[in-house]
């Protein structure tokens, strides 16, 4: 929001407080003013000037040579080469003398052979900004009103003797959005009173409804919708001094009509807009809802296609503006229009937001409505500008008003206590105190009790709606730097991650020293993303976004490994052929179709291995990563975090998966075996869909992880006995697991059992096609002695009739 100082000055006495002072009181008051530019970039010696005469220079076809009464008592002879310049006008004249911004200085000199006493200037020569001017006056030279005074200062005609204050709003302070709102900020912050501008409407004979009638069929959507019916308007130029004030804020003058609007909308932070009466059918303005296949063309010239969700201003047959966002072509003021509808409402701020955004337009009037506009200025503001009309545009104001209301806004009322002010600032203000800074912001206070009151917060500041605000308002009335500092005070409490916090760190540098590099994907992903991988998804619905990027990122992600697997083709792609990585991240599921509640999210960690695990040299080959590289890789993770005794696998084959070359991830809790996941090798078919090699993933549940992982650790005294190593070889079925067997050993073995493992299985026709050998080693050893060959004997008999019983195994031999 930019403000002009001038401006400001008719609202609220501004003596002695220069511009740069005001930035800075308002600053400290909570208004950030980013900086304080002076529209004067620096002119001097520049005055109206007429032009008597304009004759063609004698050797030059683009120059003119003009007569010129700036106001010194003699005409002056100055040459132009400006294709718009002509007699009968009023300009800008920089006399000998003068200065220009960029470091011009006017001095006398001759063009072609013809002496040249000053300068016709331009608006860019006056260091304007063009663009801002109408555009009838952004070439040539600067044309000013006929009515303007001969050899009056150009500083004071333009308004260039000003500053902006160039206001930084926080969302909440859409009120200071306004010039009236910027001034009751002002007289709160000086404690001077305010001027507010005369709104008085002197209507005509006739009456308003006669002429346009209104209505309300979305009230959901409007809450209050105000027209007034001018007659008779002359469209032209707005006065100097209201274009002046449009351009210090910003807008570009059009034309009477449209500047009056345009100039309340800043004036009061109402915005408002006028139809031509003539192009309005029936006289009859309903507020609705936009039908489906309905399009408007904007006063853009663009061509809208209009939602069902979108609010629309329409007439007796079609739409005519886009509520609270911007007028339509089709009953745009124009040269010929000779009366107006002028609407004022107030439109749902997130209603207007949703039509805007949707749309790309945005525009001052959306900006305004969108943080929500002050419902009591809807008809000031409508009056006020009315007014303007009739005494700018020779209008007749009809008598009355055509309003339709459906919904009115209370004011908050608020109790506040002096304690409690006292309290949250640290500060020991007194009940008067605080009474004057709360009548300084035009609160009114009602007292409640023995220094508590009723506050009845003005609609203007809806951001005031909590005690807590109103403390903030007396703290930066109070002034922040007036707050006494107080000692920080009670106990300290250091900083410690969560338990499932510090296991997730403890992952990734378990991970990343294996040599993995950690993935950080998109938590949305596309619909047969979803559907790949389906044991993992545990038949969760897929949970559409309401406005996705691409169809590639419609949903949330219900699985890790496809996003996995996406990285690893991408890798693949750009020549990096050997691929390691991780992710630790949620995935969402949820069992409905259409969601009433949030889903689930779940933590989740995923792998993904292929390539080779080592690469070739001049004395080895290359190895390639197999299934049992993954499975070492979660084995050292699990191990780290205590969790080798709990864990186990079993053969699985879940879809997306080898059916062959696949395990399920067991985690033994007090509640049984639970499945956390799986590991394997892609099966084909994926493979081939992503194009990729022979690649291992795994992912697993976090969540047992957190509760079950012990990061404690056991130290035990070096053996100080000898160990006895017994090797078997039993032939089992097929489908025994490893270990199955090496659980039952250890059960039958007893305690002098130190460890058991497999070191080599084998399959072959000598031992048949349904067989196996699995060959392990048992380790003996008690802490206390040395166990002889009968203790151990004894152990191992026990292991082999319970492998026998077990699972038929046979010793081979």
């Amino acid at each position: 929001m930019n403000v002009s100082y001038r401006w400001l000055s008719d609202y609220i006495d501004l003596s002695g407080i220069p511009a740069e002072q005001l930035a800075e009181m308002m600053t400290r008051g909570g208004i950030e003013i980013d900086s304080v530019p002076s529209r004067n970039a620096g002119v001097t010696g520049v005055v109206v000037g007429y032009v008597k005469k304009r004759e063609k220079h004698p050797d030059a076809d683009k120059l003119s040579v003009c007569t010129v009464d700036a106001g010194t008592g003699e005409d002056l002879q100055i040459v132009c080469g400006a294709p718009n310049v002509d007699a009968d006008m009023k300009v800008p004249v920089a006399v000998v003398g003068a200065k220009l911004p960029g470091g011009l200085n006017i001095k006398r000199a001759k063009l072609r052979g013809v002496e040249s006493q000053g300068m016709i200037c331009s608006a860019r020569e006056l260091g304007i900004n063009d663009k801002l001017l109408p555009k009838e006056q952004q070439e040539g030279i600067l044309v000013l009103p006929s009515d303007t005074e001969i050899g009056r200062d150009i500083l004071d005609v333009l308004a260039l003797d000003d500053s902006i204050l160039e206001l930084d709003l926080t969302p909440n302070r859409s009120d200071c959005l306004s010039m009236l709102g910027v001034a009751y900020e002002v007289s709160a912050l000086t404690g001077r009173p305010l001027n507010l501008p005369d709104a008085a409407v002197y209507p005509a004979a006739e009456v308003t409804s006669d002429y346009v009638r209104v209505s309300i069929s979305s009230p959901e959507h409007c809450s209050l919708y105000t027209a007034r019916y001018i007659k008779g308007v002359k469209i032209g130029p707005a006065p100097q001094w209201m274009q002046n004030r449009l351009i210090a804020a910003g807008v570009r003058p059009i034309n009477n009509i449209v500047d009056i609007t345009n100039y309340v909308m800043l004036e009061y932070g109402q915005p408002l807009h006028a139809f031509d009466a003539a192009q309005v059918a029936g006289g009859r303005i309903d507020v609705r809802l936009a039908r489906a296949g309905e399009t408007l063309e904007t006063l853009d010239g663009q061509e809208r296609k209009l939602e069902p969700h979108m609010l629309v201003i329409a007439d007796a047959e079609k739409a005519i503006g886009l509520a609270g966002v911007m007028g339509g072509a089709n009953s745009e003021v124009s040269e010929g229009t000779t009366d107006i509808i002028l609407e004022s409402a107030k439109f749902d701020g997130s209603t207007v937001r949703r039509t805007s955004r949707q749309l790309g337009l945005r525009s001052e009037a959306s900006a305004r409505f969108e943080k929500e506009t002050d419902p009591e200025r809807v008809r000031a503001a409508l009056d006020r500008a009315a007014g303007l009309m009739a005494r700018y545009a020779e209008g007749l104001v009809t008598e009355g008003v055509a309003e339709a209301e459906e919904s009115t806004q209370q004011q908050a009322v608020i109790e506040l206590s002096l304690s409690r002010v006292n309290n949250l600032l640290g500060t020991e203000l007194s009940s008067l105190e605080i009474k004057t800074i709360l009548s300084r912001l035009q609160f009114e206070v009602e007292a409640s009790g023995e220094d508590v009151w009723k506050i009845t917060v003005p609609s203007r500041r809806g951001d005031v709606s909590r005690d807590v605000d109103l403390v903030e308002e007396i703290a930066r009335l109070h002034g922040y730097d007036e707050i006494p500092t107080t000692p920080i005070e009670g106990p300290t409490t250091p900083g410690s991650l969560t338990r499932p916090q510090a296991i997730r760190r403890k992952l990734r540098t378990i991970l990343t020293g294996a040599g993995l590099h950690e993935a950080i994907s998109y938590s949305v992903t596309s619909l047969p993303r979803t559907e790949l991988f389906a044991e993992l998804s545990a038949g969760a619905k897929p949970i559409a976004l309401a406005m996705p990027m691409s169809e590639e990122r419609s949903v949330l992600r219900t699985t890790l490994i496809p996003s996995l697997l996406e990285a690893a083709a991408y890798n693949l792609n750009r020549k990096n052929n050997d691929v390691a990585l991780f992710e630790i991240g949620n995935v969402y599921h949820t069992d409905e179709t259409t969601l009433t509640r949030l889903p689930n999210e779940k933590p989740r960690l995923a792998l993904l291995l292929l390539g080779n695990r080592r690469s070739s040299a001049w004395n080895r080959t290359a190895e390639p990563v197999d299934f049992y590289d993954a499975k070492g890789i979660l084995e050292q993770a699990f191990d780290r975090l205590g969790l080798t005794g709990r864990i186990s696998y079993e053969a699985a084959q879940p879809a997306g998966f080898h059916p062959g070359r696949t395990a399920a991830i067991v985690i033994r809790t007090e509640r049984g075996g639970e499945k956390i996941g799986y590991i394997g090798q892609v099966h084909p078919e994926t493979q081939r869909e992503f194009d990729l090699p022979d690649a291992y993933v795994a992912e697993l549940e976090l969540d047992p992880i957190y509760e079950y992982a012990d990061a404690s650790i056991e130290y035990r005294v070096l053996p100080r006995y000898p160990a006895i190593e017994r090797d078997i070889a039993v032939v089992v079925d097929r489908g025994v697991a490893g270990g199955a067997l090496t659980e039952t050993i250890s059960v039958s073995a007893g305690e002098l059992l130190e460890s058991v493992k497999v070191f080599d299985v084998y399959t072959g026709e000598r031992i048949g096609s349904d067989k196996k050998s699995v060959a392990l080693a048992l380790v003996y050893r008690h802490a206390e002695r040395t166990l002889t060959d009968e203790e151990v004997g004894e152990a191992h008999a026990r292991v082999l009739a319970q492998l026998e019983q077990s699972y038929g195994a046979e010793l081979r031999k």
